[in-house]
């Protein structure tokens, strides 16, 4: 079985509507739902961790209930395998993953938003806990910052 899909659109403070992702396998419907509620930022790091955590978010609904998302970073030493625990910015340029590597260690992998190269994957989870699912956690963050007045 496979996890409920995203919940819907965040809320979303910013400038103009974002424009929908344009790639031969997305329907005009995902596009459409992809980019629903989005609104463009100023910050360029901010910009890409929002799109980047609906992607994320959208991701998790794909992968079965068993698994987490998990990430290959090109550039990163040794196998580049890493499960995103979470994920931020720091503006105007800095995108950051926390998560553990293959053997389970802490890692930080802090990139300027130019060179961000991700590759969303599923691995299977490390705990007997439920699989977590940080993409929903990263538009509540997202949701926060607007009604604060943050972003």
């Amino acid at each position: 079985p496979r996890a409920p899909a995203a919940a819907g659109p965040a809320r979303d403070g910013g400038g103009e509507p974002c424009p929908q992702p344009v790639t031969a396998w997305t329907s005009p419907e995902d596009a459409r739902a992809l980019a629903d509620g989005l609104r463009m930022r100023d910050n360029p790091a901010e910009w890409a961790f929002v799109r980047l955590s609906r992607m994320i978010e959208e991701f998790e609904g794909r992968i079965d209930k068993d698994e987490e998302v998990g990430v290959r970073l090109v550039g990163m030493p040794g196998e580049g395998l890493l499960q995103i625990e979470d994920v931020g910015f720091w503006g105007p340029d800095l995108i950051m993953f926390l998560g553990r590597n293959a053997e389970g260690k802490p890692v930080r992998l802090v990139q300027h938003y130019t060179q961000l190269n991700v590759l969303l994957g599923s691995a299977p989870k490390r705990r007997e806990e439920p699989a977590r699912r940080i993409g929903f956690q990263l538009r509540e963050r997202i949701e926060q910052a607007v009604e604060d007045g943050a972003a």
